[in-house]
């Protein structure tokens, strides 16, 4: 058995001004605060002695591999990153960084925005552009009718709102 593995399409590189620092301050995070933290923890456990049978010392290590490895994606997501401020001049159409609401067949309506892959949070409302539903979005316009294909079958909705603006609340 081979160690090969395909390589993964990286999403999309455009990000909100919001993403770009709630990113940036995740890496301060870790480069000033947690790695010295651990770092610390790991020379206390090393100066114990056998280092075989050191649980913290293992976990630590193990903790500062797994910090390393995301800065190092961080530090180079962040360079290749395309950070999108204009507005765009249709504005009665879906983009990046759009607010749209869509309803569906039930009547229940759902408000999405459009972000980049790096920061998309479904709980939060932020659907990534790279996402079956966004990809439908994009490009359509007001009472526009969208399917989307849905573990379920595909569903219909349609679209009631389209803003550039926070909604209110």
């Amino acid at each position: 058995m081979s160690r090969y593995r395909p390589p993964v399409r990286s999403g999309s590189r455009y990000i909100t001004p919001e993403g770009m620092a709630q990113l940036r301050q995740e890496l301060q995070h870790l480069w000033q605060v947690e790695r010295p933290a651990v770092t610390a923890a790991v020379h206390e456990a090393a100066k114990n002695g056998d280092r075989s049978e050191n649980g913290d010392y293992i976990y630590g290590k193990k903790r500062l591999r797994e910090i390393d490895r995301r800065v190092r994606y961080l530090t180079r997501r962040l360079d290749s990153l395309r950070v999108v401020q204009d507005l765009p001049t249709d504005q009665a159409r879906v983009f990046f960084g759009a607010w749209v609401t869509v309803e569906d067949e039930g009547g229940h309506e759902k408000t999405w925005r459009i972000v980049g892959p790096d920061e998309f949070d479904l709980a939060a409302g932020k659907l990534s552009m790279d996402s079956p539903l966004a990809r439908a979005l994009l490009g359509k316009k007001l009472d526009d009718e969208i399917v989307v294909q849905t573990p379920s079958g595909p569903q219909e909705l349609w679209i009631t709102a389209i803003s550039y603006t926070p909604p209110a609340g």
